[in-house]
């Protein structure tokens, strides 16, 4: 069973996985718009910055972040806020990829008719690519929310390990497994495992039926 510990990495996990989701989804959706959009012979390397944490082993990243958030002026290492920058950087990819490629496939036609009928830059966003565009938010939303639930290596670097304030579940999980509390373990493991098969079903689910209806 869960033990209150386990109950408060709980809500920590959560919180801080509706944080991160909620500000990248405000700050990548323009990240994402620009970089379907625009054309120059420097766009890869903005490309490659926004993938880099896909490859990047989450310590490294962790290890300077770190070193720039418990720098001298505002200290945020070892905090949530620092836990959510660190996760936003982290999962960054997650949200702005599935964006962009969805703004790519709504292509220019649909705001072109838009802009003939009068509609300007802000409302051909909101009421023609966003909406065309909503397969797109949903994966962006899951992937971002589930991998910042499953994160470890960054949020241990920049945040530590305190009950309560920056202790997630897969730092839980691991010092289970370092105390050999199996059982314990096993639960938050199970319950992760089954909450990750979920989503990606949804995923797939959703962007079956937006298949058949578009076909």
């Amino acid at each position: 069973m869960l033990t209150p510990s386990d109950l408060d990495a709980l809500v920590v996990t959560l919180k801080l996985a509706l944080c991160t989701t909620a500000l990248l989804l405000v700050t990548g959706t323009p990240i994402a718009w620009w970089l379907a959009h625009a054309k120059f012979k420097g766009k890869f390397l903005v490309e490659a910055v926004v993938a880099l944490p896909l490859v990047l082993p989450p310590t490294v990243l962790g290890f300077y972040l770190l070193l720039t958030l418990g720098s001298q002026g505002a200290n945020l290492a070892f905090s949530f806020p620092g836990l959510v920058i660190g996760s936003m950087i982290y999962s960054l990819p997650f949200v702005v990829q599935p964006l962009q490629n969805a703004f790519i496939s709504v292509g220019r036609r649909p705001l072109e008719v838009a802009a003939t009928l009068g509609a300007s830059p802000l409302d051909r966003f909101f009421t023609v690519a966003v909406p065309l565009a909503r397969p797109g938010f949903l994966t962006a939303t899951v992937l971002g929310f589930a991998h910042t639930v499953g994160e470890f290596g960054v949020v241990l670097m920049i945040g530590g390990n305190i009950p309560g304030e920056t202790q997630v579940l897969s730092i839980a999980i691991y010092d289970h497994v370092e105390s050999m509390e199996y059982a314990q373990a096993h639960w938050i493991s199970g319950g992760l495992l089954f909450f990750s098969f979920v989503l990606l079903a949804l995923i797939y689910a959703v962007n079956k039926r937006v298949q058949v209806v578009d076909s």
